[in-house]
């Protein structure tokens, strides 16, 4: 999931009742605030949706480059001098900042043609030998994630590509063999081995179909496990260790194409909803040269379970993955034998609630020790365990959450992590001992109040600093480690930095909501620039919370920040609250007391935080509080307006999940259960069994070509609020995805459409 107003009268009825005529023929025209269409402009430090999203002049310059296996180097790619709209591969070197060209635009033109390869990504073989690139990159749901590789040799400059008779645009995951000789890569679900001295192309797997998927994964391994590349070079290069998925038992779902053509096209996805089939899963082992698969004896229904991690348990004999039950309340990591797929289990992780997937694995001691992540003992921690899974040991104890590993440097016995143990809004790095002994220490400096993020080189020397606040935009330094030394500045931002200061708005502020029974909600308001206490103002509550995302970060948020800046300049106060369940650094309780609760305990902290600010704060008007959100906070829009009615006057639910029965296997079961142990629980948190309590203004905006969030929902939801007579107003965008963006002048047009309907519903300004 992304992964981020009260009418009485007949006069008023009426008005929604027009609403909903023109935005289902696509018309919006009546009359609205003046607030609207007031002068804005870059000398007026006013903000307006075609600068936030029709310009570029908001956007921040961010550092993109990745370190050399030596870590004393590291590479960016730049604008050649010489080929226009070329760009050349750079060295740099970290202490000196010495410039070098490794390889310019000029070596990178394909025999016949003229222009160089577009580098959508690269990488250098691990003797340095050859660069791989990826170009002529397509979309697979989220990602660009097949396209063309061409790999150039860096002693005769010789360009070739990968494939041979290859379609364009159908290869995947292309990566080299550690030692260099070989690619390998995934071709319309089949995985290829090419030879990079002759090009002889070796087909390792032949079964795959649109079904039996080799080396890539199904839509909800994707969207739930962010796992795309599916399969591993062995160290020794001598085998291939790959998942295979069987989709031919999950149900099709139709998307339809109703614009392209004179008749509507079909568009089938094999989407397994809660409760339902999904694709058997299984993991294998090949040799490079051919040959059969060595599977996995995994025990258990390959459909009832998830092997959510894998990867060589550096050793070229064996691999380690994790296998989940349906409930995923049960993580069980196994050992497997690449010759006989025997498999052992070394370590079981269980948790009452459900239990995070450990995204990487990193060995100690060649091989002997590995580090894992675990909330056993209600915070996430990391242990050190022994191979055979018997000798756990915290070496990161105390009343904070790791958030994640930022490098591990087992020379000097450190590894580095970010975590915030006494303020959950910012995030910090941090270093421990990786015996477990010694006094945690904090890297980033007192004076770095915020969010920051590391790339950090792999001995540890140097990393890329990233460091931003709320309405602050990202500054960028090299510096040296442990020391935090700035060598230099990479990225400063400053133009963007003086835009944002320009605008007219004050400080925002973040606090804090007791809601009772101790706890305890972490929220932030941004108000009018004009902002007068004596008086009272509508309230648009910006919401989330469900366990995929945290809003309430003292971050720079970019665009979405910026659009609640100018709402907030148009007369409202911009507020946003993370209820319990949202993945906070704020200990496990937190996070997982919301399981089988989804959208009755969120949503009710929500209600309750809201309460307690109206008789908090005189000026917030208890008759115009709004709410809005996408995806999860879309779900959470509805909710507050069902449930809460009373609350709640105007919401804007954009691609909602009105009845979470709909959504996917991994996703909803993870959180609520299975439907068939369950039940009450999916009936209780889909907003959809609340719609009759309806009082307020509601706008629902969807995407016919949603592949997440299916507009299936939003057609439910239309229908039970139209058997209650309940008066609504609802847009559909055809063809766009979750993230309605696709077709031009989209996001505009959708901006447009959500700020009109707030003025118009929701009046601005003090009263």
């Amino acid at each position: 999931m992304v992964k981020n107003y009260n009418n009485s009268s007949t006069t008023a009825g009426r008005r929604v009742l027009l609403w909903a005529s023109l935005l289902l023929t696509g018309g919006v025209v009546f009359a609205f605030s003046s607030a609207f269409s007031q002068t804005v402009g870059k000398d007026t430090g006013l903000l307006s949706i075609e600068r936030i999203y029709a310009s570029r002049e908001f956007s921040a310059k961010y550092f993109r480059a990745r370190w050399l296996e030596d870590g004393n180097g590291y590479v960016v790619l730049e604008p050649s001098k010489e080929i226009k709209g070329g760009r050349d591969i750079v060295r740099y070197d970290a202490k000196t900042g010495k410039r070098e060209v490794l390889v310019s635009a000029s070596k990178l033109i394909p025999t016949g043609g003229s222009k160089p390869l577009r580098i959508d990504d690269f990488a250098f073989s691990p003797d340095f030998k050859y660069l791989l690139i990826y170009t002529n990159s397509k979309r697979v749901w989220r990602r660009n994630t097949r396209g063309d590789y061409y790999v150039l040799d860096l002693k005769n400059w010789e360009l070739k590509k990968l494939g041979g008779d290859a379609k364009p645009s159908t290869l995947m995951f292309a990566k080299f063999s550690p030692d260099s000789k070989k690619v390998a890569y995934v071709r319309e679900h089949n995985i290829y081995v090419e030879d990079l001295e002759d090009h002889r192309i070796i087909q390792l797997t032949k079964d795959g179909s649109d079904t039996i998927i080799n080396g890539t994964f199904d839509w909800v391994y994707e969207e739930e496990f962010s796992l795309r590349d599916g399969f591993r070079w062995s160290p020794d290069s001598r085998f291939i260790a790959y998942w295979q998925l069987d989709s031919s038992k999950v149900k099709i779902f139709y998307l339809i194409n109703y614009t392209d053509s004179l008749y509507p096209k079909l568009i089938p996805i094999r989407y397994p909803k809660a409760g339902t089939t999904n694709s058997a899963c299984r993991v294998g082992v090949i040799s490079a040269s051919g040959g059969k698969t060595v599977w996995m004896k995994v025990p258990g229904d390959p459909r009832n379970q998830y092997i959510a991690q894998m990867d060589w348990a550096k050793s070229p004999k064996e691999i380690i993955f994790q296998v989940l039950n349906r409930k995923q309340n049960t993580d069980r990591v196994m050992i497997g034998d690449a010759l006989t797929g025997e498999v052992r289990t070394i370590l079981t992780e269980r948790d009452n609630a459900w239990v995070e997937v450990v995204d990487r694995i990193y060995w100690l001691d060649k091989g002997k020790r590995f580090i894992w992540v675990s909330e056993r003992d209600g915070w996430r921690h990391l242990y050190v365990v022994s191979r055979d899974g018997r000798d756990v040991s915290c070496i990161t104890p105390g009343p904070y959450d790791v958030i994640s590993i930022a490098n591990v440097d087992e020379k000097d016995g450190w590894v580095y992590f970010i975590a915030s143990p006494d303020d959950p809004l910012r995030r910090y790095l941090y270093r421990v001992r990786l015996d477990g002994k010694g006094k945690l220490q904090r890297i980033t400096p007192m004076s770095q109040s915020g969010t920051n993020s590391y790339q950090i080189s792999r001995n540890s020397r140097w990393a890329f600093h990233t460091f931003s606040k709320k309405f602050i935009p990202p500054t960028v330094d090299l510096i040296e480690l442990p020391s935090h030394k700035v060598v230099r500045t990479l990225v400063r931002n400053d133009k963007l930095k003086k835009k944002v200061e320009a605008l007219k708005h004050r400080p925002i502020e973040f606090f804090r909501v007791d809601i009772g029974n101790g706890v305890v909600l972490d929220g932030y308001q941004i108000k009018p620039y004009n902002f007068d206490p004596g008086k009272k103002y509508p309230v648009l509550f910006y919401v989330y919370g469900e366990p995929a995302g945290q809003i309430v970060r003292d971050a720079w948020g970019g665009r979405t920040d910026l659009w609640h800046l100018m709402i907030a300049q148009k007369g409202y106060i911009v507020m946003a609250l993370d209820n319990r369940g949202t993945p906070c650094p704020r200990g496990r309780e937190w996070r997982k007391c919301i399981y089988g609760k989804i959208g009755v305990l969120n949503s009710a902290d929500q209600a309750a935080a809201v309460r307690k600010i109206i008789r908090r704060w005189s000026y917030v008007d208890p008759e115009r509080i709004g709410v809005w959100g996408w995806s999860g906070g879309g779900s959470m829009t509805l909710n507050l307006l069902f449930r809460y009615p009373d609350l709640y006057k105007t919401g804007m639910a954009v691609a909602p999940v009105p009845d979470i029965r709909l959504y996917d296997t991994i996703y909803q079961e993870r959180y609520t259960g299975l439907p068939s142990e369950n039940k009450e629980a999916y009936i209780k948190g889909s907003p959809i069994t609340f719609a009759h309590q309806l009082k307020g203004n509601l706008l629902v905006v969807h995407g016919t070509g949603d592949d997440n969030v299916h507009f299936q929902g939003t057609a439910k939801l239309i229908n039970e609020l139209i058997k209650n007579n309940k008066q609504f107003s609802v847009m559909i965008y055809p063809n766009r995805s979750h993230g309605i963006f696709e077709g031009k002048n989209t996001t505009v047009h959708l901006r447009t459409l959500l700020l009109r309907y707030l003025l118009e519903h929701l009046p601005p300004g003090p009263r």
